[in-house]
C-alpha cells in the first residue's frame, strides 16, 4: 500500500538521508526539479515537439523555489523561453535554493499584465510547496486570481498547463484545506474550499517526490492538484510498501485506494473462501441487521442487502412487529426475525451463530431503542454502529462507555460531531495543524474500537494507531454516490465482511473500496440499491 505522508515526515526522510551522508540537499533538489520536468513532459508529450514554447515559473524563498529555478535550468536547456517570477531571493536559510537560483543565472523579471500577449504553454507553481502554514500573501493571492480571471476555462481561447511542484500553494499539506485568511466581520466572510479560488494555485498537475502526502487525498486536495504524480528522489526509502514493512510507521497513513501505483486490490484475499468447495452457509457467517418500524424499513434493507451480497451466508433482518407485513413482502433471500425490544434481542441472540450485528439504519430515536443498542453492545459481538445508532451514543454516555474492541463506528460529520464535538471543533477550526486523519485517529483511540469517517476522503483509524485513507477522488472519483441510502449500502458490506471472520479495520478499508468500486462499476444514475447488485460485476473483474 502507498504511504502517506505529513510534511514533518517527508523533512524527517530528507534531513535523515542528508545527515548520513547518502545525499546532499543539492542533489535532491535538482532530482526533484528534473523530476517535475520529465513528469510534465510525460503528461503532455506535445510539449517536447513544441515549437519555441514558452513557461512562467512562479519562485518562492524557499526550497520550493530552488525546485522552481532547477525547473527553468532544465527547461531552458530544451530550447524553452522562460520567465521567472520570484516572491523574493532565495533566503539566507535555504543555501541549496540559492546555489539553484545561481546555476539557473537569469533575473527574475516582473509579474507580467497576463491581458497582454499570447497565454504560455506551462505555469509552474515552484512558491510554497508543502511547507506553508499560513495563508499565501496577498500579492500572491493577486497572481492566482489573475491566472484564474484571465486563462481560466471561462472564456479563454487557449489555457496555459499549470504545474504544482510538490502541493499547490495556499494548500495544507497536512489537512489539504485552503489557507485562506479570517475574513474582517465587516466583509463578507471567505470562502472555504476548493471554491476559494483566490486563495490557492489550481492544478492540472501536481508533482510531487518519494511519498505522496496527505493534503494531496484530504478536502480541497483532489480539487486543487488536477492529477498526482509521485517521483522519486534518490537515497530515499520508498514509500510504496506493504503495510508493516519498509515505511509503516504508527504515525503515517496508507492509501487504501492507489491512485497511480499498481498495488494490490484491497479485499481481494479476504475472499479466498468464496472459491473453496465443501463449504456450509455457515462458514461463511451469519450477520443480524436490525430496522426500525413501518416505514423506516428501507435502509435496514438496504443493509441486509449489501450484506448478504458481499459474501455473508445468512442475513437476518430484525424487525418490530409494527413492520413485519412490510419487510416481508420486500425480501427474499433474507430472513425475517421479529425484534420488538431489548429482551427479543437477547432471545435472538442467543443463537451463537449470528457473528456480526449492524444497528443504526433507519433504527429511529425513540427511547426503546436505546435498549436495544445496550443488548448488542453487550453482547459483546462485533457490531457495526451506524446513522441513528450512532446519535444515541453521542447522547447517552452510557451507551458511549460500552463501546468495544470489535466494534465499528461509520460517521458522517454531522454524526462524529454529535459524539466527538471536541475533535469536531479542533477539526473546523480555521488552521492547518488537525486533519482529518489525526481527528479520526484521536476518535478511535477515544472510542476503543475502529472509526470509518465517511466522505470522498474516507478515513478510517484502529486503536492502535493504524490509520488508512480511501479517497474516492482523481480516476476513482465517484461524486454520485452522494444519494440516499449509499451509507446504508456500506454499513452493510462492512457486516457482512466481519460475518466472513475479516477483523473490523481490515473490512472498513475493503468496504470503502468495494462501495467505491461498484458506484464506478455502475456510473452516474446510481441509486442506492444498485451498489449491492454491483458487486458480482466488481468481484469478476477482482479475478474471483
Amino acid at each position: 500500500m502507498t504511504e502517506l505522508v505529513t510534511a514533518a515526515q517527508m523533512r524527517g526522510l530528507e534531513q535523515d538521508a542528508i545527515s548520513s551522508g547518502a545525499v546532499t540537499g543539492l542533489a535532491l533538489m535538482t532530482a526533484a526539479g528534473a523530476g517535475a520536468v520529465d513528469a510534465i513532459l510525460d503528461r503532455w508529450p506535445d510539449l517536447r515537439a513544441a515549437q519555441a514554447p514558452r513557461a512562467v515559473v512562479l519562485c518562492g524563498p524557499g526550497n520550493n523555489g530552488g525546485d522552481g529555478y532547477v525547473m527553468a535550468r532544465a527547461l531552458q536547456g530544451r530550447g524553452w523561453t522562460v520567465q521567472v517570477w520570484a516572491l523574493a531571493p532565495p533566503s539566507e536559510r535555504c543555501p541549496d535554493a540559492r546555489a539553484a537560483a545561481k546555476a539557473w543565472g537569469g533575473t527574475p523579471d516582473d509579474w507580467p499584465s497576463l491581458r497582454d500577449g499570447p497565454a504560455p504553454a506551462l505555469v509552474i507553481d515552484a512558491l510554497f510547496g508543502t511547507g506553508l502554514k499560513r495563508p499565501v500573501p496577498p500579492e500572491v493571492a493577486t497572481i492566482f486570481r489573475d491566472l484564474h480571471e484571465v486563462w481560466g476555462p471561462v472564456g479563454a481561447n487557449w489555457i496555459p498547463r499549470r504545474v504544482a511542484v510538490d502541493l499547490p500553494s495556499g494548500l495544507c499539506s497536512d489537512t489539504g484545506r485552503v489557507l485562506a485568511p479570517q475574513a474582517d466581520p465587516r466583509d463578507s466572510p471567505v470562502p472555504e474550499g476548493p471554491g476559494d479560488i483566490g486563495w490557492a494555485f489550481v492544478a492540472d498537475l501536481t508533482v510531487t517526490f518519494q511519498c505522496p502526502k496527505l493534503g494531496h487525498y484530504l478536502g480541497a486536495g483532489p480539487s486543487l492538484c488536477g492529477a498526482v504524480d509521485t517521483r522519486p528522489l534518490p537515497a530515499l526509502p520508498l514509500c510504496d510498501s506493504a503495510w508493516g514493512q519498509g515505511l509503516s510507521h504508527p504515525d503515517h497513513v496508507r492509501l487504501v485506494a492507489p491512485v497511480q501505483c499498481n498495488c494490490d486490490v484491497p479485499a481481494a484475499h479476504y475472499f479466498d473462501r468464496l472459491n473453496k468447495t465443501g463449504a456450509h452457509k455457515y462458514d461463511h457467517g451469519h450477520a443480524l441487521v436490525l430496522s426500525g418500524g413501518a416505514g423506516r424499513t428501507g435502509a435496514a434493507r438496504l443493509a441486509a442487502r449489501g450484506a448478504l451480497r458481499v459474501g455473508a451466508g445468512l442475513v437476518t433482518l430484525g424487525v418490530p412487529g409494527s413492520a413485519q407485513f412490510e419487510v416481508a413482502s420486500q425480501v427474499t433471500a433474507l430472513m425475517l426475525r421479529r425484534v420488538d425490544d431489548g429482551d427479543t434481542l437477547r432471545a435472538v441472540l442467543d443463537d451463537a451463530r449470528l457473528n456480526a450485528l449492524c444497528l443504526g439504519p433507519g433504527l429511529g430515536l425513540n427511547a426503546d431503542k436505546a435498549d436495544l443498542i445496550a443488548v448488542a453492545l453487550h453482547s459483546r459481538r462485533p457490531v457495526v454502529l451506524d446513522a441513528d445508532a450512532l446519535t444515541w451514543l453521542g447522547r447517552d454516555t452510557s451507551l458511549f462507555a460500552g463501546l468495544h474492541g470489535t466494534c465499528v463506528l461509520t460517521p458522517h460529520g454531522g454524526e462524529f460531531a454529535r459524539m466527538f464535538p471536541d475533535l469536531a471543533a479542533r477539526l473546523n477550526a480555521r488552521g492547518p495543524a488537525f486533519s482529518k486523519a489525526d481527528a479520526t485517529r484521536a476518535a478511535a483511540a477515544r472510542a476503543g474500537c475502529v472509526v470509518l469517517f465517511k466522505g470522498a476522503d474516507t478515513v478510517i483509524a484502529a486503536p492502535d494507531g493504524r490509520a488508512g485513507l480511501h479517497a474516492a477522488a482523481y480516476n476513482r472519483a465517484a461524486p454520485w454516490l452522494a444519494t440516499a441510502g449509499s451509507g446504508d449500502v456500506l454499513a452493510g458490506f462492512l457486516t457482512g465482511l466481519i460475518a466472513r471472520g475479516v477483523d473490523g479495520f481490515d473490512a472498513a478499508e475493503a468496504a470503502a473500496w468495494l462501495h467505491t468500486e461498484c458506484a464506478r462499476t455502475v456510473g452516474p444514475g446510481l441509486i442506492a440499491e444498485d451498489l449491492p447488485e454491483a458487486l458480482p460485476a466488481v468481484f469478476r473483474a477482482m479475478g474471483l
